[in-house]
């Protein structure tokens, strides 16, 4: 198979695309950093190509459809191929509404909807796509697809229903079992019920669960208190999907990077705007404005996008916001310790406090400035010693230098430190000698926002700082909306 990538994959990558690019049918199994969205997007281009397809629609839960466009789209699309990209929202105003109704008869380029997967328990979406996917011949991808194991859920029932239209299916997923085997077959079932061989649940459930029949009182039920032949179910999974873990890719670069969107809350939406005109305003009355000042602005800015205001009398106040919401999301992806990098104190409380009431108080250390040096010396031994220690929350200034944090390969910068030198430091702490796992970096990002354009800056390894003076900074404030 010859082809044109934009981004050089790695092997797994290749192997993966190798098995799957004319299939129908195909699972990529692959867990969290592995690449799986590439591979898709790889995956999409060649059957573009081909002529095979004219349209993919995207399906992926509402915390994660939206860095399909921000993020994975830009990065691994070739170029040439130029699509139109629609988002679904249920609350798109009514000129995103005209545009992505527009994009029914708009034929002239391949076209590419993004759908968050929440939306199928709904019947506006069923009458969109059958106008949308209408004599068109396109691709239905489910990414985390175990968001339709519930054979029950309406929005599984939807999502297979219309899955019969689609030309090719793809399912993506690092943990296709999250409870049980049977979790398999809804999402299988999306994908062909030939696949497995079996034409309903019960059957399925019939060859691979040990069922008991239960009493309480005078009722009795039915109940799973095991497995059987996993075996057979693993090899019917190998003509059709690929299973790729960290430990085994072992090809993956070093470090890899992602980014997790964060919808900010109206209350955050009216003061970003508020607060962004003002900063526009004094940054163009034509006076000298120190780049001390507009790291000012930057940082209220940052301060209110992580969900709080200081106001003049020094007090902080709370404003309703999706951040540790979506952090908290990130972690349950994640297997192993993680190291939480945040710029503020007031979030590593916060922070601490969430984990703590989810995780025990036993789960979490923190190192900052209200840190002693006792402290400091136990949290990094237990983080690196005690199993039951899986959460290190620091800020960049403080635990970026001179620490080692190996025993952690998942790193989450809640908020991220304008300093490029804390930001690079601060990655190394689990990336050095005597790390020998794939380091994962997420940052939490609200797009359309100077958090966006700041994060880009440091992962494009630029100086924030060498920005303030000239008219970057101004154009991040006047384009974020």
């Amino acid at each position: 198979m010859e082809f044109k990538y934009k981004t050089k994959p790695y092997a797994h990558q290749v192997d993966a695309l190798e098995k799957s690019y004319d299939k129908k049918n195909f699972a990529y199994f692959m867990e969290m950093g592995c690449g799986k969205s590439k591979v898709l997007i790889d995956n999409i281009y060649w059957l573009w190509q081909q002529k095979e397809i004219d349209t993919a629609i995207i399906v992926a839960p509402k915390g994660v459809y939206m860095n399909w466009k921000n993020s994975e789209l830009p990065i691994h699309l070739p170029d040439d191929m130029d699509p139109y990209i629609y988002m679904w929202k249920a609350d798109n105003s009514r000129a995103q509404k005209k545009i992505l109704y527009e994009s029914i008869v708009r034929r002239d380029k391949f076209r590419i909807i993004l759908i968050n997967v929440e939306a199928f328990a709904t019947k506006k979406i069923k009458v969109f796509l059958e106008s949308f996917t209408h004599r068109s011949e396109f691709l239905l991808a489910i990414d985390e697809s175990t968001t339709i194991k519930n054979i029950k859920a309406k929005r599984t029932k939807a999502i297979v229903e219309f899955g019969d239209k689609a030309k090719y299916k793809r399912i993506l997923t690092g943990s296709p079992i999250t409870q049980s085997p049977l979790d398999l077959y809804s999402q299988c079932a999306f994908l062909s019920k030939s696949l497995l061989g079996y034409d309903s649940y019960w059957s399925f459930q019939g060859r691979f669960a040990i069922v008991k029949q239960q009493r309480m009182g005078n009722m009795s039920f039915n109940q799973v208190v095991g497995y059987k032949n996993l075996e057979e179910l693993t090899q019917k999974l190998k003509f059709f999907a690929h299973r790729t873990t960290k430990k085994e890719a072992l090809d993956l670069p070093d470090k890899i990077y992602t980014t997790r969107q964060v919808d900010l809350t109206s209350t955050q939406i009216d003061q970003y705007i508020s607060m962004k005109k003002t900063s526009v305003i004094y940054l163009e009355d034509g006076n000298m404005v120190s780049a001390p000042e507009v790291m000012t602005r930057l940082l209220r800015l940052q301060q209110l996008l992580c969900g709080y205001l200081v106001n003049d009398d020094g007090e902080t106040v709370e404003i309703a916001n999706n951040r540790i919401k979506v952090m908290m999301e990130v972690i349950e992806e994640m297997d192993g310790k993680v190291i939480i990098w945040s710029r503020f104190r007031y979030d590593i409380r916060k922070i601490k406090k969430e984990l703590e009431t989810t995780y025990g108080s036993g789960s979490v250390v923190t190192y900052y400035g209200d840190t002693s040096q006792e402290d400091r010396d136990s949290a990094i031994h237990n983080f690196q010693t005690n199993p039951e220690t899986r959460f290190f929350i620091s800020n960049a200034q403080t635990g970026g230098r001179g620490i080692t944090l190996t025993a952690a390969s998942n790193v989450i910068y809640y908020s991220n430190d304008f300093n490029l030198e804390s930001r690079k430091q601060s990655e190394d702490r689990c990336h050095r000698i005597g790390q020998h796992k794939t380091v994962l970096y997420v940052d939490l990002v609200c797009p359309n926002t100077v958090d966006g354009h700041i994060v880009k800056s440091l992962l494009q390894k630029d100086k924030i700082a060498n920005k303030t003076l000239g008219e970057e900074v101004l154009e991040w404030l006047k384009v974020s909306e």
